[in-house]
């Protein structure tokens, strides 16, 4: 299953572009055709990014790992470094996808009927 990450950029002086990148990892290619006037198939993330007020999305198929989103804690008493990750719990997120997009596919045939 895919999995959703964010980048956050620095800002520079006066930026007024987000910042933030989506990352998506382990992403598995999915073409489908809405309809006989389509024949290309459906980028999925097209215009998402304007969307959520990303700068940008980047979909990757390997599993990419962003050290940002890691938090170090070093105890000062031992020296030992404790690394947390936070992963959200995304069951059931690939269903409702997929019945979103079955919902606007039919609602794209219900218009052009």
């Amino acid at each position: 299953m895919a999995r959703i990450q964010i980048l956050e950029l620095p800002e520079g002086a006066g930026d007024e572009r987000p910042s933030f990148v989506l990352v998506v990892d382990e992403y598995v290619t999915q073409r489908y055709i809405i309809g006989p006037d389509q024949p290309e198939p459906v980028d999925q993330f097209e215009g998402v990014a304007q969307k959520i007020g990303a700068r940008a999305v980047l979909v990757f198929e390997e599993t990419i790992d962003i050290p940002a989103n890691e938090v170090t804690l070093t105890e000062a008493a031992d020296g030992n470094v404790v690394r947390i990750r936070v992963e959200p719990d995304l069951t059931g997120f690939h269903e409702q996808v997929m019945d979103a997009v079955a919902k606007a596919q039919a609602d794209a045939r219900a218009a052009v009927q």
